[in-house]
């Protein structure tokens, strides 16, 4: 227990310090039965940062956590299921997992868990709840919410069509790093012909956007009616 011991400030300065020496201190505090490590040893493990990946001993982590009451590994557990890391896919577990983690107050399991509502994962496809959730999550700051809940304004689906309130939505969400956000408050920019603006947020929108996204991205570009989005579509190959 010797590595736990010291000030707070030396304590941060190890975990903000290599990922290796994060990952032993973390491990340490796991093994202590502090469900805080535990979580945070469980998503390096995951991540493969600081040791070498292992989705199962991940789980196994998240287990313990989560028999502490921890909301964030109850959410990760959810995501194991959803994604199929170091156990079976299994959109049930999930979902239940993910509603146990927003129910306790946590924006992460409010936003996975209004996904699953929203595409009916191993929950009765329930959109109206979904949008509440996201809501929630939204007001409590969480980046990607606030960037669906932009996405219902814009459609009109579910409540009044607002543009403005769309706008706000993915300006807030881009300026957050969310990809999603910062490729539609660039789409809005471009559609109001301040395309030097659009181009610089959807170029930063491709540098971390997952590849079904990049595509989707890529698609848009391709069909647009201005000549410079038809060129970055070349960039987002």
């Amino acid at each position: 227990m010797s590595g736990l011991g010291g000030s707070a400030a030396d304590l941060r300065a190890r975990l903000e310090g290599s990922p290796r020496d994060a990952a032993a201190l973390l491990r340490e505090g796991a093994e202590a039965g502090l469900p805080e490590a535990q979580a945070a040893y469980g998503q390096m493990l995951l991540d493969g940062r600081g040791v070498p990946a292992d989705a199962v001993a991940a789980l196994g982590w998240f287990r313990k956590a989560a028999a502490q009451g921890h909301a964030m590994a109850i959410n990760m557990i959810g995501r194991c299921h959803e994604k199929g890391w170091g156990t079976a896919v299994d959109r049930d577990a999930a979902a239940r997992c993910f509603r146990v983690a927003a129910e306790r107050g946590l924006d992460w399991g409010m936003y996975n868990y209004g996904g699953a509502l929203g595409l009916g994962a191993g929950v009765p496809q329930d959109e109206a709840a979904a949008m509440g959730w996201f809501q929630r999550a939204a007001a409590m700051g969480h980046i990607k919410s606030i960037n669906f809940v932009g996405g219902y304004h814009e459609e009109g689906r579910l409540t009044v069509r607002d543009m403005a309130k769309a706008a706000l939505c993915y300006r807030l969400a881009a300026e957050g790093g969310d990809f999603r956000g910062q490729f539609n408050h660039g789409r809005l920019l471009a559609e109001a012909g301040r395309i030097d603006e659009a181009l610089d947020w959807i170029c930063r929108a491709g540098d971390t956007a997952s590849p079904d996204f990049k595509a989707k991205m890529r698609a848009y570009c391709e069909a647009a009616p201005l000549a410079a989005l038809n060129r970055m579509a070349e960039r987002l190959r």
